[in-house]
């Protein structure tokens, strides 16, 4: 049975595709739906003129809403940061910690703080991007407000409500997608705002090889090391290193141990960090380079000529920058220590290796030397739409952040969508069986 005959004829499955499809296009329709007060033609030249600096990835995860200044215009990033700040400090913070470990109820609460902090997150950057538009102007001399005073509210307060409202609103999507559809709401939010961007940048190849600009020869070329790429990001986000686990048992009767050692393993990701360390890198570095359109220091000046994406200055610190977060955010959510505990306390050992202390060493050693594979794989794709841009002269960015996310998601719900597939085959199965219950007789 395929896997659209299977998606037919489960109705429940069925329904929640078709849930998470409608959440995800009423997503899209408010990013068209502009904020009050502001010249929307001139709003788009200003940010299309600041796409080189953080503005451009901040809109770039926004499916376009910031360079609209839609309703949407701050996206899921403000709970998303939010979600990254708790999970770090879940492993810093001894209450946070002590809630993770009460299991449901613990994680009720911390995702409460976490939604405070996401309207709190929402506010700040609500007020310091109202503040430079009513303080900027558009390439061409326009002011970018048109209306300081909103009905009887000023622009300022006006457009924090109504950013924070609509990142709220964007934040419930995606808990709705999570609990009532498929995958991960936020995720999909994101993946949806990357995909939209794919079809202008075919059409921008395509007009280039209608001009003549590029030959067509080359965008085969292009087209084929882009699904090689693709290829290899797949088996790379799916790869493991996998430590063999064995489990002693005892026999039921007797109190002999039994000569059976039942095996599992230990999986550790290859890019176990996963997303984060390009993020926080390309914020980093792209901050300097927003910061100086708006105050004109030289050093600053200075500093964003030589932050070129396409640079090799830039390049070797990015590359850096994604060695030190991987390494940096590995060492606060992984803690080997603690896996070794609880394989000593459910009776489970590794082959060769001491419990304890040597146990919490060997995973510590095998950690580190997987955490150097999965940073060569980050910084090549994420090093790789600079090398394309400058060399091709490709029109769209191919790689990076973008690639990842979209890889990782795809990959995420897929197999969301296949548990739901076998479970509904196991159900199946077991509908037209029947259970005898067995007596025992002395």
């Amino acid at each position: 049975m395929s896997a659209l005959e299977s998606i037919a004829k489960n109705s429940d499955l069925r329904k929640r595709i078709f849930f998470t499809l409608a959440m995800l296009a009423i997503y899209r329709i408010g990013v068209h739906v502009p904020t009050p007060g502001v010249d929307g033609t001139a709003v788009l030249s200003f940010f299309q003129a600041q796409s080189r600096g953080i503005f451009g990835l901040f809109n770039t995860f926004t499916g376009g809403a910031l360079s609209q200044f839609s309703v949407f215009a701050l996206g899921i990033m403000p709970y998303i940061s939010a979600s990254i700040i708790f999970q770090l400090l879940t492993s810093a913070v001894p209450v946070l910690e002590g809630l993770k470990k009460e299991g449901e109820q613990g994680r009720r609460k911390i995702n409460q703080y976490t939604r405070y902090a996401t309207v709190a997150l929402a506010v700040v950057q609500g007020y310091g991007i109202s503040s430079w538009l009513m303080n900027s102007t558009s390439p061409d001399g326009r002011p970018l407000v048109i209306a300081p005073v909103v009905a009887f509210m000023p622009f300022q307060i006006m457009t924090i409500i109504t950013l924070t409202a609509g990142t709220c609103f964007i934040m419930w999507l995606g808990e709705q997608i999570t609990e009532r559809g498929i995958g991960n709401g936020s995720s999909l939010i994101i993946f949806t705002g990357i995909a939209a961007a794919i079809p202008a940048g075919a059409q921008r190849l395509f007009e280039l090889v209608r001009s003549g600009e590029m030959k067509f020869a080359l965008i085969l070329v292009l087209l084929a090391f882009m699904v090689a790429i693709i290829a290899a990001v797949i088996y790379m986000e799916v790869a493991q290193r996998k430590i063999t686990v064995q489990y002693s048992q005892r026999a039921g009767g007797g109190g002999m141990q039994s000569m059976q050692t039942p095996t599992s393993h230990l999986p550790i990701k290859i890019n176990f960090s996963g997303v984060i360390p390009p993020i926080f890198a390309s914020s980093l570095l792209m901050f300097p380079a927003t910061m100086a359109q708006f105050v004109h220091v030289p050093w600053l000046k200075a500093l964003q000529e030589s932050l070129n994406p396409s640079g090799t200055i830039f390049n070797i610190m990015f590359v850096a920058l994604i060695v030190f977060f991987s390494f940096f955010y590995t060492e606060i959510v992984f803690n080997p220590t603690e896996v070794a505990d609880n394989l000593k306390k459910y009776g489970g050992f590794i082959p060769g290796v001491r419990a304890g202390k040597s146990t919490s060493d060997y995973i510590q050693k095998v950690l580190e030397r997987v955490n150097v594979l999965g940073c060569v794989y980050l910084s090549t794709i994420c090093i790789l739409p600079g090398i394309l841009a400058s060399q091709l002269n490709v029109p769209f960015y191919f790689g990076g952040t973008s690639l990842l996310i979209l890889v990782g998601v795809a990959l995420d719900t897929a197999q969301q969508i296949q548990s739901h597939i076998i479970t509904q085959k196991y159900e199946g199965f077991m509908k037209g069986a029947k259970v005898r219950s067995r007596r025992v007789q002395f």
